[in-house]
């Protein structure tokens, strides 16, 4: 770290230079050969994966409908005269093949269903289409399909958790230049982040949505890890330190506190992976790109500007704040409080956590659908028709593959209960419509019926199928990845503070902590505890995904203030006084580091996508929980009922410099 610190001071133009070049040339790379995504969550080997093989190019040919309803019904004269002129008009939209003969309509007569296949360039014609369409004869038209949701336009939930940024970087460093340091490293490390992302998916397969988690994360880690290199950067300019040996002191100790952190989100993030490569290959990488590319920045870039910058870096700045003894900030006399009380404290940290994790106990994983979007949505809207039309399995469909005639297997089929209907498409396929919504249990049940009692040759998938195997497999595989990770973070931990009883502390409080962020996201998204009308299992990738992320991020601030604390009891010897002087040390830093995480994490909390929504809340609960139950409270009490055993480490202890500690 030394040497590429004083490399970085030396030849800050060509640090520069060098990291305008990556950004342009990982730019034009996406933009000329961005790779394709997949949505597709078939298990390779399962049921649904060996009937996809069946189907070959038409398991993956993109399908949506025509949602169309009338108050006076839809088999009137004049209601199928405005339906064949609309038919025709989507039918010449480029790229769009309207299935005019599969039109299904309602027994009521009051909703029909008109499937069209199309390509990703039809998207637009297609809404286009609709939005312009007047009613004729009454008639109502919605699409049915994910790629007609409206989510939120690009930049719009990235612009939110910027702004917020800004402003709390601003009342933390009160200097426009030390706020426009860490934006500008979030932003360029975000941006080669995710074009890195978009070549990458011409080589690993991972879904539509694997950007915005590079987004989120990047944004989130990106901005923490330059504040803290410039507030220790600050820190020594202040102390009279030249401008060259202050980025290389915060280089040597901020900085190694950004490298291990950066390593250990990528690490825990690819505990992901244990899905398979296939399966949490686009999402460990997508974790992974965007985290590596800002960590970085911090390292390389922000050191080169830094040592340019100098001393001009609190110019343009607010009225500072003379900075208060020690002792006498809140932080140290709320750790001297705890500290005369740790049992109580530690106790009533523990149920507060325990109570916040108490819903994850319920915790259900599946698909979410478009019962969970907006009643403005053009895909709510036809989800709901097709409901009041067909029932709530109409949108829950399970298709029947034989390598032979299916025979008298759909019949055998259409007796089972909980099936509304069983209808061929063909002699070797049909579909099943539920009576049961896809969110429903027992639609699940039915599924493992259906594969259990049907002969042989029948295989059982289709998407509401593939998704119910891969919401029990994720959920398989969590303790897997859950062991791999807990050892992982023990063998980074150890040499790091050199001590046994610190990371198993460290660890068990962060699975404390991860646990009441599962807790939040169940009774949110799952109970509905906000009355928002969304509640359903919660999304299958989203358990492990949380987990590892989560688990990566609050050991960021355990090292943070876990190697302030070690750093204070090398100078001093004294346990007690160690844990207070780090906490007040390092309390404003990582305060402002939390609610910037916090409001980068909340602004995806908004995102339409309620998978998304859910990462966002679950990794905003899970920052805001560490900054103040663990941080505050669950930590100080800990090590102080610990003591001196905090430190223990067989054999001899040496005791590390000061100069050579992470902070």
């Amino acid at each position: 770290m030394n040497r590429l610190a004083w490399f970085c001071v030396r030849h800050r133009l060509v640090v520069v230079l060098a990291w305008l070049l990556l950004a342009a040339a990982l730019i034009a790379g996406a933009v000329v050969a961005p790779g394709p995504t997949n949505d597709e969550f078939t298990l390779p080997g399962s049921e649904a994966g060996r009937a996809a093989e069946l189907l070959g190019e038409r398991a993956t040919e993109q399908e949506g409908a025509l949602v169309l309803s009338a108050p006076s019904g839809v088999r009137s004269a004049e209601v199928r005269q405005a339906v064949s002129a609309l038919v025709a008009r989507v039918d010449q939209v480029p790229g769009v093949a309207v299935d005019a003969g599969r039109e299904r309509i309602a027994p009521g007569g009051e909703v029909s269903q008109v499937p069209f296949e199309y390509d990703g360039a039809a998207v637009g014609p297609l809404k286009a289409l609709r939005d312009g369409h007047h009613g004729d004869a009454g008639l109502t038209v919605e699409l049915s399909g994910d790629d007609f949701a409206d989510f939120t336009p690009g930049g719009m939930t990235e612009g939110i958790g910027l702004l917020a940024a800004a402003v709390i970087l601003l009342l933390a460093f009160r200097s426009i230049i030390a706020m426009a340091l860490p934006l500008l490293v979030g932003v360029v490390g975000v941006a080669c982040g995710v074009s890195l992302l978009t070549l990458v998916q011409n080589v690993v397969s991972m879904p539509s949505f694997a950007v915005f988690l590079t987004i989120m994360l990047g944004l989130g880690v990106g901005i923490d890890y330059a504040l803290l290199v410039v507030t220790r950067f600050r820190t020594s300019l202040a102390e009279g330190i030249p401008v060259p040996e202050a980025v290389v002191t915060a280089m040597m100790t901020a900085g190694r506190s950004v490298l291990f952190a950066g390593s250990t989100v990528i690490l825990t993030g690819a505990g992901i992976l244990f899905l398979g490569p296939s399966l949490g290959g686009g999402l460990a990488a997508a974790a992974g790109s965007g985290v590596l590319m800002v960590m970085l920045a911090a390292l390389t870039l922000l050191p080169a500007m830094l040592s340019g910058i100098g001393t001009r870096i609190d110019r343009f700045g607010l009225p500072r704040r003379s900075a208060a003894r020690e002792d006498r900030r809140p932080s140290y006399r709320w750790s001297r409080l705890i500290q005369r009380r740790p049992l109580p404290a530690l106790l009533g940290a523990v149920i507060v956590l325990a109570v916040l994790a108490m819903p994850a106990l319920d915790l259900r994983s599946g698909w979410s659908d478009a019962s969970d979007r907006p009643v403005t949505d053009t895909t709510r809207r036809a989800h709901d028709l097709l409901i009041r039309g067909f029932g709530p399995g109409a949108e829950a469909p399970i298709l029947l593959v034989s390598p032979r005639p299916l025979g008298p297997a759909v019949r055998q089929a259409g007796e089972f209960a909980g099936v509304a209907q069983a209808v061929p498409l063909d002699d070797r396929t049909a579909m099943v419509i539920p009576a049961t919504a896809q969110q429903d249990e027992r639609t699940a049940e039915l599924v493992h019926r259906l594969r259990a009692e049907l002969p042989e040759p029948v295989l059982v998938s289709g998407w509401t199928a593939g998704g119910i195997d891969f919401a029990e497999y994720s959920l398989d595989r969590l303790p897997w990845t859950v062991g791999a990770v807990l050892l992982a973070s023990f063998a980074l931990l150890l040499p790091l503070f050199r001590s046994v009883v610190v990371p198993v502390k460290a660890i068990v409080v962060n699975l404390l902590s991860v646990a009441a962020s599962y807790g939040v996201v169940v009774a949110i998204f799952q109970w509905d505890v906000l009355g928002r009308g969304v509640s359903g299992p919660i999304d299958a990738w989203v358990p492990m995904m949380l987990f590892v992320v989560t688990f990566g991020l609050s050991m960021d601030y355990e090292v943070f203030l876990l190697s302030r604390i070690r750093e204070e009891y090398l100078r001093t010897g004294d346990n007690a006084s160690a844990v207070a002087g780090g906490l007040a040390a390092s309390a404003r830093v990582i305060t402002a580091a939390a609610a910037i995480m916090f409001c980068v994490f909340a602004a995806f909390a908004a995102f339409d996508d309620r998978a998304l929504s859910t990462m966002g809340t679950g990794l905003a609960a899970a920052v805001l929980i560490d900054a103040t139950i663990v941080r505050l409270v669950l930590v100080p009490a800990a090590m102080e009922l610990l003591g001196e055993r905090n430190w223990w480490y067989p054999g001899r202890r040496s005791r590390v410099p000061v100069s050579r500690v992470v902070t």
